[in-house]
């Protein structure tokens, strides 16, 4: 019988999660947390576990977070693993009430714990990039577009410096508000750095 250890790192060697979504307005493809949950339940029924997903809210000054846990449980033993992972709710959002701001946030948390606990990464399928032995066929060359401005890597890098050299989320959020007044504010990785060291204040 394997122990629950074992049994994750089954899944987590053989689970494929591919980005099947795609953002239409900032044209690039994700995964969403129902996308996960798909092609993570034939494992875990292979493997005998059992996946909850559980939220708590959790508030820090007048900023209100989502706390998700992954809790993997073994069927047949008192086994568990869990990770946790944060989404801060925003105080507004065009177009969505209440119910749908907390239920985005709450996905989007689970869905990073989802991929804490099972080291969801970015590989491709096989089938992304088999050709069966034929060439894909020439496109045409799309229209010349104005090159955009190349980031500049150093200042980002001090960006996510002075996220990381913080230890209250005062001091994170100041730090945010003035990386948004340079053209670099809301860069992927800049606001990436932003989730990770609010979800390490958060964890303390």
């Amino acid at each position: 019988m394997n122990n629950i250890r074992q049994k994750l790192l089954n899944v987590q060697r053989e689970l494929k999660a591919p980005k099947s979504q795609t953002n239409k307005f900032g044209g690039y493809s994700f995964r969403s947390c129902e996308d996960i949950l798909e092609n993570l339940k034939p494992h875990l029924s292979s493997n005998g576990l059992v996946l909850n997903l559980l939220d708590d809210i959790v508030q820090v000054g007048d900023r209100i977070y989502v706390k998700a846990t992954a809790r993997l449980l073994s069927v047949d033993s008192d086994e568990s693993i869990e990770v946790c992972a944060f989404a801060r709710e925003p105080e507004d959002k065009k177009g969505s009430d209440q119910s749908q701001i907390s239920g985005a946030a709450s996905s989007y948390a689970r869905k990073y714990a989802c991929n804490g606990l099972f080291c969801i990464d970015d590989t491709k399928d096989a089938d992304a990039t088999e050709t069966h032995g034929m060439k894909e066929p020439a496109k045409p060359a799309p229209a010349a577009k104005p090159a955009a401005p190349k980031a500049d890597d150093s200042l980002i890098t001090q960006i996510i410096a002075s996220f990381q050299s913080q230890t209250t989320m005062e001091g994170l959020d100041a730090k945010l508000g003035k990386a948004k007044t340079t053209p670099y504010g809301t860069d992927v990785k800049v606001l990436h750095a932003y989730d990770v060291a609010a979800a390490n204040l958060l964890s303390k």
